[in-house]
């Protein structure tokens, strides 16, 4: 089968690899969908990261690069192994691409995406959503219903904003400031809106604020180069601030911007992967007794996230900009989101 398979550092491969074998306890997947993330692109300019380099196998996964990519990824199930009972061939699926120890509990409420080892699968092994097949244990599918395929390809994506939400301890009501309108920053908005929040956006690129404001995921749109955000959030606060902000662009001065305008006492959530280390004012975030919260990927959020999109709160379709065969992963996706990423918001590749 055809899968795009991570080398190095700036080079991606549209490669002939073996189709995986379905084994008791497992499902097999036609991918229909898989999207092109941000964790992808940093691999791809500054990995690897995630992916574990030659001479040095993932302890779990037992893989190391070349290493098929893709995480954020639908498809119809197309077998399913001894020992799988719940579910048929023909359902509509995503996947919670994990790859952790077979012997960590990832019942309801466990912190499962810290335990050690923890990686993921389309980075650490295990395939990827960027090849026609994939073969995932029975325990991170999970059904979508009538969802449409390409939609459902933004579930995984969708889920990381509902953890930071869940991070955030912010509910209806609060003020929530989001930096940078990314696919991230804007399906987090779309996600904190639905949950009753005021919503505020920083951004630069004239397509991403475009797009904030065309799907009203923010009430207010604001763009730092034509003012001091900071300010302006007071003032649309009375002033006092947000009460939760999330940052979701890995720059360093739109952290700062959170720091600034963030409410005494309130919270930040860092949502982003950083490829660098970061700055930071700790003057400012002692005296306005600021909570800065780290998040990573999700935990038992899929199912509150697919009904959240099966509902109707959540219109996956709008943040969809481009499809593309596997063939133009890198030219016309990857190369596309480095060079001209105020083009697009989410680049879907069909395998």
């Amino acid at each position: 089968m055809r899968a795009a398979r991570y080398h190095a550092r700036g080079d991606v491969r549209i490669e002939d690899v073996p189709t995986p074998d379905l084994r008791p306890g497992t499902v097999a997947i036609d991918v229909a969908w898989c999207g092109i993330c941000g964790t992808d692109l940093h691999e791809f300019l500054e990995g690897p990261i995630f992916i574990p380099p030659p001479g040095s196998p993932h302890p779990v996964s037992g893989e190391e690069a070349p290493i098929v990519m893709g995480h954020e990824f639908s498809g119809t199930i197309s077998a399913v192994g001894e020992g799988v009972d719940d579910l048929s061939v023909g359902d509509a699926v995503v996947v919670e691409p994990y790859i952790i120890r077979d012997d960590v509990d990832t019942s309801p409420g466990q912190p499962y995406q810290l335990s050690p080892d923890m990686n993921f699968i389309g980075l650490g092994g295990h395939g990827g959503g960027l090849s026609e097949r994939v073969v995932v244990q029975r325990r991170w599918v999970h059904p979508v219903g009538d969802v449409p395929l390409d939609q459902a390809a933004l579930i995984e994506p969708l889920s990381v904003g509902h953890h930071a939400f869940m991070r955030s301890g912010a509910s209806a009501g609060d003020v929530a400031l989001v930096g940078g309108a990314g696919p991230i920053g804007l399906l987090l908005s779309a996600l904190l809106t639905a949950q009753g929040l005021t919503v505020i956006i920083t951004e630069v690129s004239a397509a991403r604020k475009a797009k904030a404001v065309e799907t009203k995921v923010a009430e207010h749109v604001l763009d730092p180069t034509e003012g001091n955000v900071a300010d302006r959030v007071r003032e649309l606060t009375g002033g006092r601030g947000a009460d939760v902000c999330f940052e979701c662009t890995s720059v360093n001065a739109v952290l700062d911007t959170l720091i600034d305008a963030v409410r005494p006492g309130g919270v930040i959530v860092n949502v982003s992967i950083w490829g660098h280390p970061a700055t930071l004012d700790m003057v400012k975030l002692v005296l306005k007794e600021i909570d800065l919260r780290g998040t990573i990927a999700y935990a038992g959020d899929h199912p509150a996230t697919i009904e959240l999109v099966r509902s109707g709160k959540v219109d996956l379709a709008p943040f969809i900009t481009a499809r593309i065969p596997l063939e133009d992963l890198v030219p016309q996706g990857f190369e596309t989101l480095i060079h001209h990423n105020d083009t697009q918001v989410k680049i879907l590749v069909h395998p």
